[in-house]
């Protein structure tokens, strides 16, 4: 039987909560009308991307760089 290949989480609480938050700030700029334009539908898709890695608990740049901000519980 093949074992899935699952992402293991390499975020951590509080970097979760800031990509959310800057998200959510972000989306509020965008239709809001404060950002608008090339810039606003870049930053838009930024904060899309930021609130999916923070919802799986993955980011693939991460785990590309080898980093995590998951706290070590042995």
């Amino acid at each position: 039987m093949q074992k899935k290949n699952r992402m293991k989480a390499n975020m951590g609480n509080k970097d979760r909560v800031m990509r959310t938050v800057l998200a959510l700030v972000i989306a509020a700029l965008y239709f809001g009308g404060v950002i608008t334009g090339t810039l606003g539908i870049v930053l838009l898709v930024l904060a899309m991307v930021f609130a999916l890695t923070s919802m799986v608990r993955f980011c693939p740049l991460y785990a590309l760089f080898g980093f995590s901000t998951c706290s070590n519980k042995k």
